[in-house]
């Protein structure tokens, strides 16, 4: 009991760090792929509608459109509320971490460091801050969840919650590495009975996946193939991803010999980090992953930063008084630097992202005939759905071309420019 008694106060104190990162998010409206995401659970979140939304390329995010569904009947067009829930997937996640790190033998002397570094980081802030993205937070909720009891070997549960992984986004099937690299010892034949079932449904999986490619748009559009030059995206992105707390805790730990106990777990962690960014490796439409499909990978990095953070501290309570003053100043600078980040720039990208919507729904609301949209910086299903569910107007009264501006007399003329604020007439 005294165990659990301590147990709450870190609890709580990683949740408040969450809150202190992205507590700033509640205030901003919705995001321009919330819409068309919004519009989609309405006819396929209700559960009666199960059949039809796994034959949709959102069926291997079925999780996601659930929850949007949820929230959409709870409470409608509030956008606090779904930022709220990505916050809420956030602290559970970060929860994850600490649970994690703690049932993982070469992690456990960083939980905390390592939840908390997770709590803040701003590397992976798409995947909290747009909604759009939950895929990633839920993903990373089951299949962690799964990883735990699967550390603890309760098979009975970690299999129905890898399962609700697959079917919270495609990337899930590289958890199937993650179960062998945070496996206990034992013969590789053990190893390999042990993780055959959760292979076995991975594989199912991408074969339903690719099986129905014509009808995916992430195949027909470009934006994901196996040609795709993996092998400059990796490394580039790998390095990204350590930047640049990374590269100093593993410097330090590599460097240091005082840390030098911590070199295998942060191989370890290291791992982690390059198979979690191996699915995204395979995209076409950037070199760059984008920083919400770095969320996973982003563990490997917090347990990285928490292994040289807690390397610090130890030596600190040995005595070395130069140690603990380090690993206080380090964390000082990596709450301050993450914090100071989401608060101004990050905040002001995502006020500036959310604008064009924004400003058509409230020019849609404001006008009750047809809007001619001269110039919107999305494509037109963005602003299509944005006006349906934002607006609470039929699409058809956006207009696209002078001709048929002429022919049904739309006087009100939408243009949004980026440099400047939308001009109404």
């Amino acid at each position: 009991m005294a165990k659990e008694g301590r147990l709450w106060p870190r609890l709580l104190a990683l949740a408040a760090l969450c809150l202190l990162a992205y507590a700033p998010a509640l205030s901003l409206p919705l995001f321009e792929d919330d819409y068309p995401l919004l519009s989609f659970s309405w006819q396929y979140g209700p559960p009666a509608a199960l059949g039809a939304l796994w034959h949709t390329v959102y069926g291997v995010r079925a999780t996601s459109i659930w929850l949007i569904w949820l929230l959409w009947h709870a409470f409608q067009l509030t956008p606090a509320a779904y930022h709220a829930a990505s916050l809420a997937l956030h602290i559970v996640n970060v929860w994850l971490v600490y649970a994690l790190a703690r049932a993982w033998t070469p992690m456990r002397p960083a939980a905390f460091w390592a939840a908390a570094f997770f709590a803040v980081a701003e590397g992976h802030q798409e995947a909290v801050i747009w909604f759009a993205a939950n895929s990633e937070l839920l993903m990373f909720m089951f299949g962690t969840a799964a990883l735990l009891c699967w550390i603890r070997g309760r098979s009975l549960f970690a299999l129905p919650l890898f399962a609700l992984a697959l079917i919270s986004k495609e990337s899930a099937v590289v958890l199937v590495a993650l179960f062998e690299l945070t496996d206990r010892p034992a013969p590789w034949k053990d190893r390999l009975l042990r993780l055959s079932s959760y292979a076995l449904l991975a594989a199912l999986l991408a074969a339903m996946v690719f099986a129905g490619r014509d009808g995916n748009f992430r195949f027909s559009d470009g934006s994901f193939s196996l040609d795709a030059p993996f092998w400059l995206t990796w490394p580039r992105n790998f390095a990204r991803v350590l930047w640049p707390w990374g590269w100093l805790a593993a410097a330090a730990i590599f460097a240091s010999g005082q840390l030098r106990e911590f070199r295998r777990a942060a191989g370890l962690a290291l791992a982690w980090i390059g198979i979690s960014l191996l699915p995204y490796s395979f995209l076409t439409y950037s070199a760059q992953i984008p920083s919400r499909q770095t969320y996973l990978a982003s563990a490997g990095l917090a347990f990285l930063v928490g292994l040289s953070l807690a390397g610090l501290l130890a030596g600190g309570a040995r005595g070395t008084l130069g140690s603990r003053r380090l690993a206080a100043a380090a964390m000082a600078l990596i709450l301050a630097a993450n914090v100071g980040y989401l608060w101004t720039k990050k905040r002001a990208q995502f006020i500036a992202r959310a604008a064009p919507t924004d400003e058509l729904i409230h020019f849609a609301r404001e006008n009750s005939g047809p809007i001619w949209v001269q110039c919107f910086p999305r494509n037109n299903l963005i602003a299509s759905e944005a006006v349906r569910v934002g607006a609470g107007r039929d699409p058809s009264i956006l207009v696209w071309n002078a001709a048929d501006a002429r022919r049904r007399d739309a006087t009100a003329v939408f243009c949004y420019q980026e440099a400047k604020a939308p001009g109404r007439r």
